[in-house]
C-alpha cells in the first residue's frame, strides 16, 4: 500500500497548456441586474430590517427574474436575438451569486473536485482538482478594481463577523460559509491575490485513509493507539501536506463521549460539524477585531489563539486540540500538554520531524521573552510524546504527479545530550520515502495497553517485508 493523500481520485494528466472554463455569460448584463437588485434589496431592508436571507434571496430571484423579461420584451420589440432558456438560467444564478455568494468563483467553489483557487489579478485564475491538474480558467472579474469591490463585498456579507478589505486594511483572511478558508492580499502587491483552499473531505478516520490507500495498516494501528493512549501528538509538514486532513482524522478516533476543545484561528478542523462523532466538542475560532489599533497594538473586539487556550483550560475538557501553531500561541499550548492529562494534539509548519522542535523552541521564545533557550527545549521535550510528519513530493513540473506520504514518527524521550530533546525513530522514510517501522517506541507498554499489537512494528506486517527487514 502507498501512503499518498493524492489517491483520493485517480490521478489525470498533467495539462500541457492553458485550458479555459466554458463560460459564456453576459456579464456586463450580469453586473447591470447584480446592481439594480442590491438596490432594490437594500431598500427593501430599510423597511424590514428583520428580513431573512431566505426572504431575500427569494426577492432577488423575482427581482432578477423581473429583469430578464423585460431584457427579452425589449429585445423582442427590436428584432434582436433573445437568451435561451438555458442562458436566462445562466445569466440568473450568476446574478444570485453575486449578491449572496462568491460570484464568479461560485462554480469553482462549488466544483467537488476542486481543491485549490489562485488569482494573481482578475484575469489570471488557476483552478488545482484533486487529480493533481492545475488549470488555468476564465477571468473572475471584469478588471482589478472589479475583484477587490467583489472581494469587498464577501468579506462584508460573508464571513461570521462583518470584515473590510482597504487600504487601511489590506490583508484579509476569512473562513467562507462551505468551510473553505479565504485569503486575499490587495495594495502591497502589484495585482490583487486571492488564494481559496477548499477541504473536501471532513468525515474521514484512519480506517477510511488505510481503505483510499492513503496510509499503511500498520501505522494506521500505531496512530490509533496513540490516541487511545493520550500521546500528545504535533502533526508537521509544509504548506498544502494534508496536516488538517491527518488531524482530522486522528480526532475522529477519540471516544464520541470525550470532550474536546479545538482552538483555530479560522475554523478548519470542523470537527463540530459532525455532531454523531464529536456532541461534546468546544470549537473555539480567534477573532481579528475591527478598527485601528489601540495603544497596545490590538484591534477593538480581537480574540487571540493564545487566549483561547488559556480559555479553554476552564471549559472542562479532557483535550485541546489546536488546529495550527503559528507564534505566540505556542507556549500556553506546550504548558497544556506538558500539565494536562495528555492527549492534546496541532498541527505545525516544518521541514521535518527533527526540525519541529527547533521550530516549537523559536514560538515559544518568540511568545514569552523569559523563556531561554534551555527551558523552551525541556518543556517541548516533556510536552511532546510523537510527531508526525507529512513529506510531498511534486514532480509535476517534469509529467509526473504531486506526492503527499507520512514519511516519519518520531517519539521524544525527553532532553539528551546538549539539552535538545532526545528522539526515536519508530517510523523512518523506507526507499521509496514513506514511512516504515524503524524501531519500537521506548513507551511500548503505553500502546500495548490500549490494545496495540506490538507486531504491526514488524516488516512481515507490511508491505516493506523484505526490503526492510534489515532495519532492526
Amino acid at each position: 500500500m502507498s501512503a499518498d493523500f493524492t489517491e483520493f481520485l485517480a490521478p489525470g494528466p498533467v495539462p500541457r497548456r492553458l485550458e479555459a472554463s466554458p463560460a459564456s455569460v453576459d456579464w456586463a448584463l450580469v453586473r447591470r441586474l447584480h446592481e439594480v437588485t442590491a438596490t432594490a434589496l437594500a431598500e427593501e431592508l430599510k423597511r424590514r430590517p428583520t428580513l431573512s436571507t431566505v426572504a431575500q434571496q427569494e426577492l432577488a430571484r423575482t427581482l432578477v427574474q423581473d429583469g430578464i423579461d423585460e431584457l427579452v420584451r425589449t429585445r423582442m420589440r427590436a428584432g434582436q436575438v433573445v437568451p435561451t432558456p438555458d442562458e436566462e438560467r445562466a445569466i440568473a444564478e450568476a446574478v444570485i451569486a453575486a449578491q449572496f455568494g462568491l460570484g464568479r468563483l461560485q462554480p469553482h467553489v462549488d466544483d467537488p473536485e476542486v481543491e485549490n483557487i489562485e488569482a494573481h489579478g482578475h484575469d489570471n485564475v488557476w483552478i488545482g482538482y484533486a487529480d493533481g491538474r492545475d488549470v488555468r480558467v476564465d477571468p473572475i472579474a471584469d478588471s482589478d478594481e472589479d475583484l477587490v469591490r467583489q472581494l469587498q463585498h464577501i468579506a462584508a456579507r460573508l464571513g461570521r463577523a462583518e470584515r473590510t478589505l482597504t487600504t487601511a486594511s489590506p490583508l484579509l483572511t476569512m473562513r467562507l460559509p462551505d468551510g473553505s478558508r479565504l485569503a486575499a492580499v490587495i495594495e502591497t502587491v502589484s495585482r490583487p491575490q486571492l488564494v481559496i483552499r477548499r477541504h473536501r473531505i471532513r468525515n474521514v478516520d484512519l480506517d477510511d485513509l488505510v481503505g483510499l490507500r492513503a496510509i499503511d495498516r500498520p501505522l494506521a494501528e500505531f496512530l490509533r493507539a496513540a490516541v487511545r493512549a493520550r500521546k500528545n501528538i504535533v502533526v508537521t509538514g509544509g504548506q498544502g501536506a494534508g496536516k488538517t486532513l491527518l488531524l482530522r482524522a486522528l480526532a475522529n478516533e477519540l471516544p464520541v463521549g470525550e470532550n474536546l476543545a479545538t482552538i483555530e484561528k479560522h475554523f478548519e478542523l470542523l470537527l463540530h460539524e459532525l455532531p454523531d462523532r464529536h456532541p461534546r466538542v468546544v470549537p473555539f475560532e480567534a477573532r481579528e477585531g475591527t478598527g485601528e489599533r489601540g495603544p497596545d497594538g490590538r484591534r477593538l473586539g480581537e480574540v487571540t489563539l493564545t487566549e483561547l487556550v488559556e480559555q479553554a483550560l476552564v471549559m472542562n475538557v479532557s483535550r485541546v486540540w489546536l488546529g495550527e501553531v503559528r507564534g505566540e500561541e505556542a507556549w500556553p499550548l506546550i504548558e497544556v500538554m506538558e500539565a494536562g492529562e495528555g492527549g492534546s494534539a496541532c498541527t505545525l509548519h516544518a521541514r521535518s520531524a527533527h526540525h519541529a522542535f527547533e521550530r516549537l523552541a523559536n514560538l515559544c521564545m518568540r511568545g514569552r521573552a523569559a523563556v531561554t533557550p534551555e527551558h523552551a527545549y525541556r518543556s517541548c521535550a516533556s510536552a511532546i510524546d510523537l510527531i508526525v510528519h507529512i513529506s510531498t513530493v511534486d514532480e509535476r513540473w517534469i509529467g509526473g504527479q504531486r506526492h503527499r506520504f507520512i514519511s516519519q514518527v518520531v517519539e521524544c524521550n525527553g532532553i539528551g545530550e546538549g539539552g535538545r530533546p532526545a528522539v526515536t525513530d519508530v517510523f523512518a522514510p523506507g526507499p521509496d520515502g514513506r514511512a516504515v517501522p524503524e524501531h519500537d517506541p521506548v513507551d511500548l507498554a503505553d500502546y500495548v495497553r490500549v490494545g496495540f499489537d506490538p507486531h504491526w512494528l514488524r516488516p512481515s506486517h507490511g508491505r516493506w517485508a523484505g526490503a526492510a527487514g534489515g532495519r532492526r
